[in-house]
């Protein structure tokens, strides 16, 4: 049953590379390969082909093209059903890069300015973090589906339950483009846990592991010094991305760092933290250990494994029974073929599987696999066992969103 050692071994070594590139990069004053965006292999099964379910072309705008350029990076300007009407950047010749990359000649000066135009349907949002929740309420607040980039929210809880209102009562689709849901390992989890191949899911671990060798610029300089656990979506989500469960109270431990953005007053959140290590309880039951480190050394990784009754997931699925066995025998876990022109992109092959889920979830009028209710479980986890490492791992409770 290996469904996936080759991928899983290639994707460790080729982001460990991608993290030693971004190290090497600085000191030789070059542009560096951001952790993710290396083209890393997956496991597609061509057979499954791409069937269109509609000839219509979605109207899009499409917000930000900053250091990771992450704009143009999900392949939406290349996808059957989308058309990609207008773009927008604050700065012109980022602005102008984004048009390109995207083919489109219609700008906008800002995203104020883009929700003004009838014309458009969606957009996604490739904007900095501290602004996903703000920007995205403004595009469903006028009319238009949205996509953001991640976290959903920037450590505040009160702008999670305003952004959960919001798509409530609007009645829009919303999706959190979190790469590691389409990892092969979580796209192949997700379908045993739904078929009952793992039981309960006792245990979980997911490991997000940033290189250590300094801070990615950004615009208003919002990742120096952030907490890891405000970013805690590439380890979360081989938990509630496979499952679509929750963390329901949370233990965290944060380590004092030793690097300068760390120090008292070097950065905007008060924050001493470099590495975040967080114990959940798990809503079906089980528990669930997550790291985020920015300050450990080796190379970068975003990993997990999934403990069940009666199977597991580690570098391939192990069933304990002939039970899990069964279930497994006949499962295609492969990632299906994406549309023409789309490929799979970077974050283990996962960019153009989370834009086309968005776009069919639009065409199709079905909840997202990232929906408002998943991003804000991933997300606002993450900000609670924040708290709790800021009371020296105080076990806090955290609020539940359902749909």
């Amino acid at each position: 049953m290996d469904y996936s050692r080759r991928s899983f071994l290639t994707k460790s070594v080729l982001t460990g590379a991608a993290a030693s590139v971004f190290g090497n990069a600085l000191f030789a004053q070059e542009k560096p390969v951001i952790q993710g965006f290396d083209q890393t292999d997956t496991d597609i099964d061509a057979s499954q082909e791409w069937k269109p379910f509609s000839d219509r072309k979605i109207k899009m705008g499409i917000v930000g093209f900053g250091v990771c350029q992450f704009g143009a990076a999900f392949g939406l300007q290349d996808h059957p059903n989308v058309e990609v009407v207008a773009v927008s950047d604050l700065f012109e010749d980022r602005c102008a890069g984004l048009a390109k990359a995207c083919k489109c000649e219609k700008t906008y000066p800002s995203l104020e300015e883009m929700i003004k135009d009838d014309s458009i349907e969606a957009i996604f949002l490739a904007t900095d973090a501290p602004s996903h929740a703000d920007h995205v309420m403004k595009v469903l607040n006028s009319g238009k589906h949205a996509a953001s980039a991640v976290p959903a929210v920037w450590g505040s809880l009160e702008d999670a339950e305003k952004m959960f209102e919001t798509v409530k009562k609007t009645g829009l689709k919303y999706e959190m483009f979190e790469t590691s849901s389409f990892h092969d390992q979580v796209y192949a989890s997700r379908k045993i846990y739904k078929a009952g191949g793992f039981g309960q899911m006792i245990y979980t671990e997911g490991e997000y592991y940033h290189y250590g060798a300094g801070t990615i610029p950004g615009h208003r300089d919002w990742r120096k010094g952030l907490p890891p656990q405000w970013y805690p979506t590439h380890s979360n989500a081989y938990y509630t991305c496979v499952t679509g469960n929750s963390f329901t109270e949370v233990s965290c431990v944060g380590h004092i760092s030793k690097m300068p953005e760390y120090q008292k007053g070097a950065n905007p959140y008060d924050n001493p933290f470099g590495t975040e290590h967080a114990l959940f309880k798990t809503s079906e039951g089980g528990s669930a250990r997550m790291i985020v480190s920015w300050d450990s050394a080796g190379w970068g990784a975003e990993a997990g494994r999934n403990r069940g009754e009666i199977g597991a997931y580690m570098d391939s699925f192990y069933p304990l029974n002939d039970e899990a066995q069964n279930i497994v025998n006949n499962m295609n876990v492969l990632k299906p073929a994406l549309p023409p022109g789309v490929g799979a992109g970077g974050h283990g092959g996962s960019h153009g599987y989370i834009s086309n889920d968005f776009v069919d979830s639009i065409l199709r009028d079905r909840l997202p696999l990232v929906n408002i209710a998943v991003a804000l479980n991933t997300t606002v986890s993450g900000i609670v066992a924040h708290q709790s490492a800021l009371k020296d791992g105080e076990l806090m409770k955290i609020p539940q969103y359902f749909m």
